[in-house]
């Protein structure tokens, strides 16, 4: 981003509410999210023919909804853990 556009998009952002500031703030996280996992799924897609030269089976429909699923709930324990964490900081 250019300096001028970098300028223009703060000072629009001074003009909103407190309540307005959180929801871009959202926003942006949300479209960080977006492009961590387009990166992650184009390195997938990368080494796909490495591992189908190797001779990798590749993972059902259900392997990969219990991979997911796995995942998801280590990332909300691990969510859960820090709250508790800034939570007794905050004590």
């Amino acid at each position: 981003m250019n300096a001028i556009a970098e300028q223009a998009l703060i000072s629009k952002i001074k003009t909103l509410s407190p309540q307005q500031v959180v929801e871009v703030e959202d926003f942006v996280e949300f479209l960080a999210a977006k492009a961590a996992r387009r990166a992650a799924l184009d390195r997938l897609l990368a080494i796909a023919p490495a591992l189908e030269a190797a001779g990798v089976e590749p993972m059902s429909e259900e392997e990969i909804a219990s991979e997911v699923k796995a995942a998801r709930a280590e990332r909300r324990a691990r969510a859960q853990e820090q709250a508790k964490s800034s939570g007794a900081d905050r004590s």
